[in-house]
């Protein structure tokens, strides 16, 4: 699996990057297939409380899943964004079965 991991207009820290790849490396015991985990990191404007975007595209041979969300930490948006992934995969996973 192949993770690759955008900032826009900031420089992420070595310590956020380990935390992204920590995170998205737990998704391959979900779906086996996983091709390509894509995160993009944004600070949205104006800056106040809930300014962190962090969107992440996965990428498996059938399809894509994509999930976005926004809050205080860049960690909680990866964290909630990755909940929202694994059920999604986990849909996915269970249609498969049932063909």
């Amino acid at each position: 699996m192949e993770t690759k991991i955008k900032a826009l207009h900031f420089t992420a820290t070595e310590q956020l990057q380990a935390f992204i790849e920590k995170k998205c490396a737990k998704l391959e015991r979900v779906h086996e297939f996983i091709q390509k985990v894509e995160v993009t990191l944004k600070v949205v404007k104006p800056e106040t409380a809930l300014n962190k975007q962090a969107s992440i595209d996965v990428t498996i041979p059938n399809g894509e899943f994509f999930a976005e969300k926004t809050c205080d930490t860049f960690e909680e948006a990866v964290d909630g964004c990755l909940d929202a992934l694994t059920r999604q995969l986990k849909k996915n996973k269970e249609k498969l079965r049932e063909k």
